[in-house]
């Protein structure tokens, strides 16, 4: 596995527009820099330059911090719920999802089934990762750019990006925006197809390997987690058609409305609206069904422990607190239908009426014990490297 390139080595290489073999002489092996390709290499750069922003004070990196699982990890004034635009003062409506895993999404399409899967974002609507880099840099809400045109203009700033870019993509590669910004978000895309966002190390991988023995509170939940009979988490956190294989994602990459309240918190400071609808999947441009309205792309588990807030919208806080949520469709108990964190009822759906109650109800109700090793389980998925943050 390659190393991360340090900080100092970063910005260095950033504001000096030092070429990809220098900059990675620096701070990792030959070894390592060897296993990245040229436009991996690149893509690396690109991902942690602020210098694409329009206040150059924001960069990939920044809302998809690989040193808290691949989130934001400012809290912005609102928790951490959603993101601080490159302009200071905008908010988003949703969260960063975490950029690691997410190679194994699929693209974009209609299952056999007729479902909706795959797709980058909650709403599938970037088909692919360069899809989605493409779409933060002019954003104004996000990175900020004016187009584009400004974005390549920022890229041709920089002497090693235009070696890089000239050496990988032809020598004319700058003198077209489109082209330039293209081969920009492929370069990204390919970095975030590698090792770095995806180790498989978790004690969850190295108990597959006989490497780690579960504790048997984390047995119990692992055992409730894959259970037909006891919980309905695989119905939708499980890709791979046999529990305990290799290289699960714990999501099937479909889309589905469980009933998530809207984030009123969060909506009194970032100027949509207390009585905003988001339409969810109905909002990516290839959906045109109302019967998709409200729903989300099922997040991958990987690294949840140490990602909240949760849901689409950052609404809940603590991870237990979401299996609560979800045993409040089965459970009859009067203390299940309160939210712990704010000891009220849970807040109604923002989106009625499309909700996957098929799903939701088909799990009996949970006692604390179970809860709380579902939680444990759902540790154990944590990457190596973020083990101390439990």
């Amino acid at each position: 596995m390659f190393k991360q390139l340090s900080s100092t080595a970063l910005v260095l290489s950033i504001l000096t527009g030092c070429g990809a073999a220098e900059q990675a002489s620096q701070a990792q092996s030959n070894d390592d820099a060897q296993q990245l390709s040229a436009r991996q290499q690149l893509g690396q750069q690109l991902y942690f330059d602020p210098n694409l922003s329009a206040n150059r004070t924001q960069a990939c990196a920044t809302c998809h911090d690989p040193a808290t699982g691949f989130v934001d990890s400012r809290d912005n004034g609102v928790g951490g719920a959603v993101s601080l635009g490159d302009d200071g003062h905008s908010l988003g409506d949703r969260t960063a999802p975490t950029a690691a895993y997410a190679m194994f999404s699929p693209e974009f399409h209609l299952n056999k089934e007729g479902k909706w899967v795959g797709g980058q974002f909650w709403d599938g609507r970037a088909s692919s990762l360069a899809d989605q880099a493409a779409g933060p840099p002019t954003n104004p809400i996000e990175m900020g750019m004016a187009s584009k045109a400004a974005t390549v203009e920022r890229i041709k700033q920089n002497s090693g990006y235009v070696q890089q870019f000239k050496a990988i993509y032809g020598d004319g590669v700058l003198d077209d925006a489109d082209r330039a910004y293209r081969a920009m978000a492929e370069s990204i895309g390919e970095f975030e197809r590698t090792e770095y966002f995806a180790p498989f190390d978790s004690k969850y991988d190295r108990f597959l390997r006989g490497e780690y023995k579960m504790t048997p509170q984390e047995e119990l939940g692992r055992t409730l987690f894959f259970s037909q009979q006891f919980t309905n988490c695989n119905q939708c956190h499980q890709l791979k058609t046999r529990p305990g294989a290799a290289g699960e994602t714990f999501t099937n990459y479909q889309f589905h409305n469980i009933g998530v309240p809207a984030n009123i918190a969060l909506r009194k400071v970032n100027g949509v609206g207390v009585d905003f609808v988001d339409a969810g999947l109905l909002n990516n441009p290839q959906v045109t069904d109302g019967a998709e309205k409200g729903k989300y792309k099922v997040p991958t588990l990987r690294n949840v422990a140490v990602t909240g807030p949760y849901m689409h919208n950052g609404v809940f806080k603590d991870l237990r607190t979401v299996v609560l949520f979800y045993d409040k469709y089965n459970s009859r108990a009067a203390r299940r239908q309160v939210n712990p964190e704010t000891g009220q009822a849970w807040g109604q759906p923002e989106v009625t009426g499309t909700l996957s109650m098929k799903e939701l109800e088909s799990g009996p109700a949970l006692d604390d014990r179970r809860v709380d090793a579902l939680v444990a389980f759902m540790k154990t998925l944590t990457d190596l490297r973020y083990e101390d943050q439990l």
